[in-house]
């Protein structure tokens, strides 16, 4: 046991260095995606709720396409797809090759597209569940569209939809490990190198575990705090 402990000290014969690394890489990660995710899926529920048809359409069929595939097959498609096209545009515009396309940037942006997919689902019941007296309410004040959403609309919408978006939360903590399909070294690309180098994939895998469950705890703690902060002054009814 004393020397499977060893295995997370700092030093040379140890991996702690490794897996915070990872650790690290993978919650700046996660919380690099999340305000991508948040305000892509929140413009994506805006078209879907909006009158615009041709925007509707497109909005859902992308919400619809994202939400089918893996999300594996979708982080392939934006890091492969991603990194051709920047190549054949810098071809076009500078007569050069672009670079390699960075993997931190392609997973941000691959989970980023699937945390909007079903984000927008979120949104879009949270906006109709807004009642519409709250619009012409704003509007009898003289409000603008923009104004009505920042001050009426805007608050009721965060409050609605936070149970749903903390749930995505979570499962964006999760997706995070499939970036090192990519060689990206996030906390299970470290870990999976480790149990490579020591032939001990219980204790790591365990080790891995743990982290993930802690790092649950402390965000389910977090939404908690952001719910009961959003609903301070909302009278529950008593049956």
């Amino acid at each position: 046991m004393v020397e499977l402990v060893g295995l997370l000290s700092f030093g040379p014969e140890g991996w702690g260095q490794q897996l915070l690394d990872g650790l690290s890489l993978t919650i700046r990660l996660a919380v690099a995606t999340l305000p991508f995710g948040l305000l892509l899926g929140l413009g994506l529920a805006l078209l879907i709720n909006g009158q615009n048809k041709w925007l509707r359409g497109a909005a859902t069929l992308f919400v619809t396409t994202f939400r089918a595939l893996p999300e594996l097959l979708t982080l392939f498609i934006i890091f492969y797809g991603g990194g051709a096209l920047l190549q054949a545009a810098s071809d076009l515009l500078f007569g050069q090759p672009f670079g390699e396309f960075s993997g931190f940037v392609a997973g941000m942006i691959a989970l980023g597209i699937v945390f909007a997919s079903f984000a927008s689902e979120t949104f879009v019941g949270a906006l109709r569940a807004v009642p519409h007296g709250q619009h012409e309410a704003a509007a009898a004040l003289g409000l603008s569209k923009w104004q009505t959403f920042l001050t009426v609309i805007g608050p009721q919408l965060w409050r609605l939809a936070l149970p749903g978006l903390g749930n995505l939360w979570f499962v964006l903590l999760k997706d995070t490990s499939l970036v090192s399909i990519i060689s990206l070294a996030d906390l299970m690309r470290q870990t999976n190198l480790a149990v490579a180098n020591t032939k001990q994939p219980l204790f790591f895998y365990a080790v891995a575990c743990l982290i993930y469950l802690v790092i649950s705890m402390i965000s389910s703690g977090v939404v908690s705090i952001l719910e009961a902060r959003s609903n301070r002054g909302i009278v529950r009814r008593r049956g």
